[in-house]
């Protein structure tokens, strides 16, 4: 994520004396956090995919019931979807939570004193309460989620990144397709680098979303992510 960050906080000619410390010091221009936006920006063709027509749990059990082999894979799929009685107030998918790992970091990073943090609640105090990263780390992202009623299809985890409000990353990961069960599920993404340099440092808006195959929004929040020399420097 925001790896352009790093080539243009590197400069072939190091500069010394008065020249190092002024730039040690700058930040970086709109101009320069435009450049990055456009390196990054992916070309998002259209592509001529209608997902399948949603069907309820039940329907779903009931398609070809005589067909010994199809049955067998629908209970290996579905597990013990059918004794799952949810509550028909909530939604049918519903994310629970958001980690950050860092296997470097000396505690997960976090608002929370354990890392995890809650998005069930609050959502405004992933604003007010950044998490803090060391620059040049690796780290994942782990969503928690869980599905109560029917399966869900294409569960799709997007984020944009933003640097005083020009965005300069925009990451997409497809979860898949999931059915109802009493306990969360859980995704990771990919290692990630965080960026690292100078110009890097500094103050971020992750805008993340939840959706589906049929572009249910099931969840969207922000969050804050603050970029440092060091944990605690």
């Amino acid at each position: 994520m925001l790896s352009q960050f790093t080539r243009l906080s590197e400069p072939s000619d190091r500069p010394t004396g008065i020249t190092q410390t002024m730039a040690t010091e700058q930040e970086p221009t709109p101009e320069q956090l435009a450049a990055i936006a456009a390196a990054n920006e992916e070309s998002e063709a259209q592509v001529n995919y209608k997902p399948p027509a949603q069907k309820s749990l039940q329907e779903i059990q009931e398609l070809d019931k005589d067909d010994e082999s199809l049955r067998k894979y629908k209970e290996a799929l579905l597990g013990s979807a059918a004794a799952v009685v949810a509550d028909p107030t909530v939604p049918n998918v519903q994310v629970t939570r958001m980690t950050l790992l860092c296997e470097a970091a000396p505690c997960q990073p976090g608002p929370g004193p354990d890392g995890p943090n809650d998005l069930l609640g609050d959502l405004e105090g992933f604003k007010k309460n950044p998490f803090v990263m060391k620059e040049g780390v690796e780290y994942k992202i782990k969503i928690n989620f869980k599905v109560n009623r029917d399966i869900v299809s294409g569960l799709k985890y997007t984020q944009q990144t933003f640097r005083k409000s020009i965005k300069v990353d925009k990451s997409d990961y497809m979860v898949g397709s999931y059915g109802p069960r009493d306990t969360e599920y859980e995704f990771v993404t990919s290692l990630e680098e965080s960026p690292k340099g100078m110009m890097a440092r500094g103050n971020y808006v992750v805008k993340s979303k939840f959706t589906d195959d049929d572009k249910h929004d099931h969840l969207s929040w922000e969050w804050s992510l603050v970029i440092k020399k060091d944990w605690k420097d």
